[in-house]
């Protein structure tokens, strides 16, 4: 399995989507520029916030795409033509209403499963969905018309207790995921519950 180059976390822009569900894969690529050491600045090349950081000796671009979410493409695809990165060479963090919080997984591959930023970043590759992904649960609001305000909405705070624990997880198992180890990457992550 190829080694990760980039981590790309997926997001809402701006003050008013900061806290909200929608923005956890965000939450992901922040977290990893804090224990890295590295600051995610603007980046007018990628559309979004950009860091250099070195996860256990291997150098790694962080990016946050700065357009909404159903335009995350446009950044994911600068940042590959500007590093001639391929699709498997990248990490695409994101919400993932189909989990409880407290939950994350690794994943390479298929489809965009309705979310806007991913389907987004399948088109602006070429439609090559060979890239790796880190679902961050979320939970389902239990009603599909509710989804919208749901996932622009901010977690409770029991919720969100259980979000940061899955990305403390998600942070632990990276480096073996950028080194390409997914069998010991995903072993740990995914045997992995929040207050469990």
């Amino acid at each position: 399995m190829s080694q990760v180059k980039a981590i790309i976390g997926l997001g809402n822009p701006g003050a008013d989507y900061a806290a909200t569900r929608h923005n956890a894969g965000a939450w992901l690529v922040q977290a990893v520029a804090r224990v890295a050491g590295g600051e995610l600045r603007p980046e007018k090349k990628f559309l979004g916030l950009h860091a250099k950081v070195h996860l256990d000796g291997q150098e790694v671009h962080l990016l946050e795409p700065t357009t909404f979410m159903n335009r995350s493409g446009g950044a994911v695809a600068a940042l590959c033509q500007f590093f001639k990165l391929s699709p498997d060479e990248l990490l695409v963090a994101h919400d993932e209403l189909d989990m409880p919080p407290g939950t994350a997984r690794y994943k390479t591959g298929g489809g965009h499963g309705g979310h806007n930023g991913l389907r987004d970043i399948i088109s602006a590759l070429g439609n090559d969905r060979s890239f790796h992904r880190l679902r961050i649960g979320i939970g389902h609001p239990g009603d599909s018309r509710h989804v919208t305000r749901y996932v622009l909405s901010s977690p409770g705070k029991a919720e969100l207790a259980a979000i940061d624990d899955a990305l403390d997880e998600c942070i632990a198992t990276l480096p073996q995921a950028v080194a390409g180890d997914w069998a010991k990457a995903m072993n740990r992550l995914h045997s992995f519950t929040a207050g469990g």
